[in-house]
């Protein structure tokens, strides 16, 4: 999350005012539908573009790259987009880049659903929270109870180990704090959860 989020309204940044806003986040919940494509399509469609999957998810990140390169070149925004992303990497490249890695180095359901879906809905959840002015404790244990439930569903539906699920949750939660200039949050609630989950991997498969 940018310096510039944390001290104004959202709505008062973003292109297209609230409608933005809402487009905005209307985009970080359908990122609930990727880990479905990708493990329900992902195979068909690299068998139809004759690519292997990990090759697909790869171009994909490397045409976001791309794209944003360009669009950071001719210094735009786009609706939905913050005033302050037309000269740094913005949120949607940011979230881009750290689905992408998520599939590329843990594509498997036990992992790669919760920590997407935990920054699809987890994110969007604090970001409205403290739109409210709900205070810094309060964000912090709503949106942990909210991403442990999404965590404990998944080792539910997924059989994402639990003790797993019960680390990476508040993990997750920490991870939307940083406030750095220049690395979204859409990177940090990923990447940092995606780094332990490395870490975490080999033992979790040990426990089983």
């Amino acid at each position: 999350m940018s310096e510039q989020v944390e001290m104004t309204n959202p709505v008062d940044t973003s292109v297209g005012g609230m409608k933005g806003h809402i487009l905005r986040r209307a985009i970080h919940l359908s990122m609930m539908l990727i880990p479905y494509v990708y493990f329900a399509h992902g195979e068909s469609v690299a068998k139809t573009v004759d690519l292997t999957l990990d090759q697909v998810v790869a171009s994909v990140i490397l045409i976001a790259l791309i794209a944003e390169a360009i669009r950071l070149k001719l210094g735009i925004t786009i609706f939905g987009q913050r005033d302050y992303e037309a000269k740094q990497i913005s949120a949607l490249a940011w979230g881009a880049i750290g689905v992408g890695l998520v599939l590329l180095l843990v594509p498997h359901k036990a992992y790669a659903w919760p920590l997407i879906a935990s920054l699809a809905l987890g994110d969007p959840f604090m970001g409205e929270l403290r739109r409210k002015d709900f205070n810094d404790r309060q964000v912090m244990i709503y949106a942990t109870v909210l991403i442990l439930a999404i965590w404990l569903t998944c080792s539910l539906q997924f059989e994402t180990p639990l003790w797993v699920a019960i680390i990476a949750a508040p993990i997750c939660m920490i991870s939307e704090w940083p406030r750095l200039r220049y690395i979204d949050d859409n990177a940090t609630m990923v990447l940092i959860p995606l780094a332990f989950i490395l870490i975490l991997e080999p033992f979790a498969q040990v426990m089983v």
